[in-house]
């Protein structure tokens, strides 16, 4: 039975898992590449409410509440400002939570280190050995650590997902450039309704957030490039062309005027996962996005990390055999997240549309949203599903 874990990676996954290890009896620190906390780095996510109550069992729904914005509604518009649809949110379950990322890595960084759980900066995972007792992970400085299992919570470029499996699939890039910021500008608009804007040449979402400035992302139409090379091109020249893009985009081009050079984040073409064969192997398993990413568009990837570090968590709380309770894991989480890979790959779509298309979509939408696309059916499986920590795993 494993009592003790390595946990890599210490971005939402990696703290998550490592808080419900603990709960479960099980001792984990957790091992992060870099040699600091990102603070400061990454856009906005949400949390919705099957990850909040996913976060009430590992003991940090609260501090997530205190740092996030509760969205009760989402609204469509065109490039003009118009509606062209509305999204409440599921009657009876709480708001989704819209927040920075580096608030929410912090939320629960500090959460797992108030619970005793050690991170460890500076630790880059360059291999693993295992043997009958036990996995030694051996890190680029020379360092090793060792323990019962090890568990890759270290996103979508995942080093454990290649010593699982050197064959697994690597990330796929889609032909959206993801920007992200807040605008020192003031709308006027709900704060708790988020609006996603389909405009000519792009998608910008954005809401208001309580300091007055206007939170927003934006996904653009582009060949594929890494963060890296995104990042060769200066951020002042990245908002030039932003601005350029959405010119006569409303409220994009306002947004995009009161946005400061020094405070666009930059990250490339969005990326998600293809479905990841192997889970686990002998005493390494994944969780996060190393073993499933969807597209950001999908508004369920940190959602879903904490669900599956839960699972995982009962799995090994109850079953001795670290490799059966990772059998059981998989079984309980792969069909569920697949399908929200689903989603968010078709939500992607909709972002690169023509301007027939979206013309049609502008026509179209008030309707779907009372049949096809009425939000129960849509989001109700994801958002209404809970996790019963009191039942033994299966």
């Amino acid at each position: 039975m494993a009592r003790t874990a390595l946990v890599v990676g210490g971005g939402v996954a990696g703290p998550a898992t490592a808080l419900a290890l603990h709960r479960a009896g099980i001792d984990a620190t957790v091992h992060e590449a870099y040699a600091a906390p990102s603070d400061g780095v990454g856009v906005t996510l949400s949390i919705a409410p099957n990850g909040l109550s996913a976060l009430e069992i590992v003991g940090a729904a609260d501090a997530v509440r205190a740092i996030g914005q509760p969205i009760t509604r989402a609204v469509m518009h065109d490039g003009r400002g118009r509606t062209i649809g509305t999204f409440p949110g599921l009657r009876g379950l709480p708001p989704s939570l819209a927040l920075w990322r580096d608030d929410l890595c912090r939320a629960l960084r500090e959460r797992a280190a108030g619970q005793g759980i050690e991170t460890r900066f500076g630790e880059r995972l360059v291999g693993a050995e295992e043997d009958p007792d036990g996995v030694t992970a051996l890190f680029a400085d020379g360092t090793t650590a060792r323990a019962d299992i090890l568990v890759g919570a270290d996103g979508i470029g995942s080093t454990v997902r290649t010593l699982i499996d050197p064959a697994a699939p690597g990330p796929q890039a889609t032909r959206l450039l993801n920007f992200g910021a807040a605008a020192d500008v003031t709308l006027p608009a709900d704060p708790s309704t988020m609006f996603f804007a389909f405009g000519k040449r792009g998608f910008l979402g954005y809401w208001a957030q309580p300091d007055g400035r206007t939170a927003w992302f934006a996904n653009v139409p582009h060949a594929a490039m890494t963060s890296a090379e995104a990042r060769e091109t200066p951020r002042a020249e990245w908002l030039d062309r932003l601005r350029d893009i959405y010119s006569d985009e409303i409220p994009a081009a306002k947004i995009l005027t009161a946005t400061d050079p020094e405070a666009l984040t930059v990250l490339g073409s969005m990326q998600d996962m293809p479905k990841v064969p192997r889970w686990h192997r002998g005493r390494m398993v994944l969780v996060g996005d190393s073993a499933h990413a969807p597209s950001s568009s999908s508004g369920q990837g940190a959602s879903m990390a904490v669900e599956s570090a839960v699972e995982l968590a009962r799995c090994l709380r109850d079953i001795p055999a670290p490799e059966a309770a990772f059998t059981a894991y998989e079984r309980l989480r792969r069909a569920r997240v697949e399908k929200v890979i689903d989603r968010g790959a078709k939500a992607n779509t909709t972002k690169t549309l023509g301007p027939f298309a979206k013309t049609m979509m502008r026509l179209t939408l008030p309707i779907l949203t009372r049949t096809l696309l009425n939000p129960e059916r849509t989001l109700g499986p994801e958002q209404r599903h809970t996790i019963n920590w009191k039942a033994p795993a299966p």
